[in-house]
């Protein structure tokens, strides 16, 4: 199915409000609804001020053009407003509402909020036939409006950084507030190791603990305490003695409570109570910082405006298939699909876990909080006393170094020790492992691995040199450590790395044991993965630069930026990057391209220029085409822009290497490296036999990569029909359905396939237990 600007005969009106809280995303969500509306043939309105907007009417209520949500991706907060409404709680409220909608012949309705906003658009929908009669019998509006706006229609998309709604793995907003938190954490982290403090961070989530907890995961924090689960009676003397245990050989402590943290009675757990606890018991100099609103704000992250763009244009999807008989429906995200669920269904799904007195009840957004809680304690506790297993375990990265790499490897070491395990650190990858030299391959400890979460790179080395050559020595080296399983951190070269293994294992017994790779590489262009440790921090890079390059043209002509990002033949980063950013064009080595294509561009920009259109941006991918370079490009648009627009390129390089991982490589690699360590332990328990450990078979020797919806070991040897060894890239890759989007949003008339769109479902319905919060895209 196909949806054209020309196919809509009856173009329909819409109104989109933002509710309640801004979030610092909203915009990105506000400009995809009206591109994507106008796109379909739809009139779209701006409903400013929220629910007040609706009620108030007259200027509130405004028509949307194209250039009236330009330049508005990395622009905080929300450009229409949005405000706390009493008066629409009441029916009278809800009346001059319906009244000033019916005026402006709005029946479709996009609404950005948290639970409440959105059941109170439900109870404005079911309502609207009574309300329609009303204004009939007042002589507000003519009789024939009744059958004329018959139904109200209403998509609805979650705007919470508390990720606490339940029926979507993330929010719209989560992710920016994660980086500010983590940004802090990072700036205190550096106060905390020079004097050598304990710092105590509040951060929001009153009823929810997920920023908490995913904070705690991605900064390495030694305990938080968030309302979902009340700590056990006697926490403090637990938490002090893990705080005094982990004060050997180590400078800081950190410890992260949400603002609504509790204990098992309902007593509340307050910043300030955990510092005089610590004071107290431990005498540590002790700091409290409440991060507060500085959570909502800032520029939105790649993520957020990549998740906000998605649900904004499959909202309008939703609404153009909706009839009277279809429910209120609220767009999510499971895994890296859009899926569409009954609202009243997600809001009748939060749970209300007690009491406390006439306060509201405490909800949980179980299923992500509840698994970023078992990744926690598995990487948090210390084990002294846990039964050793006498296997031991190597880690080591190979290929180019990604961030979020040293937050696998640290999780990976910690999980592995906590499971019993000794385990190795091999630098250097397999060069350092063939080589054998003194320090390249020795046991790596509890405390060896401490603050790695936050660094970027590789701290144990890393190189592309495959194992073929030198698997001899390799097998050598296993035997003389008594390696009995392998867990890799990397990119493209891991994975060939495990097919040679696999094949080296005729010849050596050494390679017959359990080994695994968890994918590491900014070009995300790893078989068997949708996602890598490494490409959202590559993102955020290439977003931030784009919008920094963006605004240096502020005052300026007009003028077209192109911008070469890495990835190899894998077009990944130029086309979500392109997304994130707001890019005109993406050119890529998967959707070959041509001088006629190059040519249609460039009028497409002229003639964008010629109106209030500023700026435009242009991304191409290094190895997209060996003729078409960048420098050609940019020649190209220079001359045929001439008295339009100029131009001007940057080749944003090994920048896109670098730089502190972002909260959600570090916590993907945190949890994917976690639930690795755990199919070893599985696996090296299954595969020992008369006391020796020996695995043979093919699925002895996987990748754990995200498919879709859910987390899955695939062994490497069934990926290989997968692969496009020549280009080093997968043959099939989801996010290439996401290249129309960006087209859509910059203007182009072009169609649409929705066959992949979000499909109606049901909360109820059991989702895939490997399916995570963290992994979505």
């Amino acid at each position: 199915m196909h949806i054209h600007v020309a196919t809509v005969e009856q173009p329909c009106k819409s109104g989109f409000y933002n509710d309640l809280l801004q979030l610092t995303c909203m915009n990105a969500a506000v400009r995809a609804v009206v591109r994507m509306g106008l796109y379909v043939g739809a009139k779209v309105y701006f409903i400013h001020e929220g629910y007040q907007g609706m009620v108030d009417g007259g200027e509130n209520i405004e028509e949307a053009s194209w250039e009236s949500v330009s330049s508005m991706l990395q622009v905080g907060g929300t450009v229409i407003g949005s405000a706390r409404c009493k008066e629409f709680r009441s029916h009278e409220g809800r009346l001059k509402a319906a009244l000033n909608l019916v005026q402006q012949g709005i029946t479709n309705l996009c609404v950005i909020g948290g639970d409440g906003s959105l059941t109170g658009a439900n109870l404005f929908r079911e309502e609207w036939s009574g309300l329609l009669a009303e204004l009939v019998e007042q002589g507000s509006i003519e009789a024939d409006a009744v059958s004329k706006y018959s139904a109200l229609h209403i998509v609805g998309m979650v705007g919470s950084i508390d990720n606490d709604f339940c029926g979507t793995d993330m929010t719209i907003g989560t992710d920016s507030a994660l980086h500010r938190i983590i940004e802090v954490v990072d700036a205190i982290m550096t106060t905390a190791q020079s004097h050598q403090r304990t710092f105590v961070l509040e951060v929001m989530g009153r009823h929810c603990g997920y920023l908490a907890l995913v904070s705690a995961l991605a900064c390495g924090a030694d305990w938080v305490l968030i309302p979902e689960m009340p700590p056990e009676d006697g926490w403090e003397d637990k938490m002090c003695q893990k705080l005094s245990t982990r004060s050997r050989g180590t400078r800081l402590n950190i410890i992260i409570v949400a603002e609504g943290a509790i204990d098992r009675h309902g007593k509340p757990i307050t910043s300030g109570i955990v510092k005089d606890l610590v004071v107290k018991c431990l005498g540590f100099d002790t700091r409290v910082t409440i991060l507060g609103h500085v959570q909502r704000g800032g520029t939105p992250s790649a993520f957020d405006r990549i998740l906000a763009s998605r649900m904004g244009v499959e909202a309008v999807l939703a609404l153009l298939e909706t009839t009277a008989n279809t429910p209120a429906c609220v767009v999510s995200l499971c895994g890296n699909q859009s899926v569409r669920l009954p609202l009243m269904e997600c809001v009748q799904m939060v749970a209300w876990r007690c009491e406390r007195g006439q306060e509201p009840l405490i909800r949980s957004t179980l299923p992500p909080t509840t698994r970023n809680t078992h990744t926690f304690d598995a990487r948090s506790r210390v084990c002294f006393s846990a039964p050793q297993s006498n296997f031991n375990v190597a880690v080591l990265n190979v290929g180019a170094p990604a961030a979020g790499m040293n937050a696998a490897v640290r999780s990976a070491v910690r999980v592995g020790i906590s499971e019993g395990h000794k385990m190795f650190a091999v630098s250097d990858g397999f060069e350092g492992f063939y080589k054998g030299q003194v320090g390249t391959i020795s046991e790596i400890k509890w405390a060896d691995v401490g603050g790695w979460t936050g660094q970027g790179g590789s701290l144990l080395g890393t190189k592309r040199t495959l194992p073929a050559k030198h698997v001899d020595k390799i097998a050598e080296q296993m035997r003389e450590h008594n390696i009995n399983a392998l867990l890799i951190v990397g990119g493209f070269e891991a994975f060939l790395s495990l097919l040679e293994l696999l094949t080296a294992r005729g010849k050596y017994d050494e390679f017959c044991v359990p080994m695994v790779m968890v994918p590491a590489t900014v070009s995300n262009n790893v078989p068997g993965s949708d996602l890598s440790i490494g490409a959202d921090t590559a993102l955020n890079a290439i977003t931030a630069t784009c919008d920094r390059i963006k605004q240096s043209a502020s005052g300026t002509k007009r003028r077209v930026f192109i911008i070469e990002t890495m990835g190899g033949y894998c077009g990944y980063l130029a086309s979500v990057g392109g997304l994130a950013a707001g890019a005109d064009a993406a050119y890529i080595f998967e959707e070959p391209f041509d001088i006629k294509d190059l040519q249609a561009n460039v009028e497409h920009l002229t003639e964008k220029m010629k109106t209030s259109i500023q700026r435009g941006l242009v991304l191409r991918n290094e190895n997209c085409n060996e003729n078409y370079t960048t420098d050609f490009i940019y020649q190209l648009y220079s001359e045929e822009g001439r008295g339009v627009f100029d131009s001007r390129k940057n080749v944003l390089g090994h920048m896109q290497q670098g730089g502190a991982p972002s909260p959600f490589d570090r916590n993907f690699g945190t949890k994917i490296s976690a639930k690795a360590m755990q199919w070893v332990t599985k696996k090296l328990v299954e595969t020992f036999r008369h006391g020796r450990v020996f695995a043979n078979t093919e699925d002895s020797c996987c990748l754990l990569g995200m498919r879709r919806r859910a987390l899955v070991f695939q062994p490497v040897v069934q990926l290989k029909g997968e692969t496009d060894f020549v280009h080093r890239i997968p043959k099939e890759q989801w996010w290439l359905k996401l290249r129309p989007l960006m087209k859509i949003l910059a203007k182009y008339k072009t169609s649409y396939d929705v066959s992949d769109s979000g499909q109606l479902e049901h909360v109820v319905r059991n989702r895939p237990k490997e399916s995570d919060a963290s992994v979505a895209m």
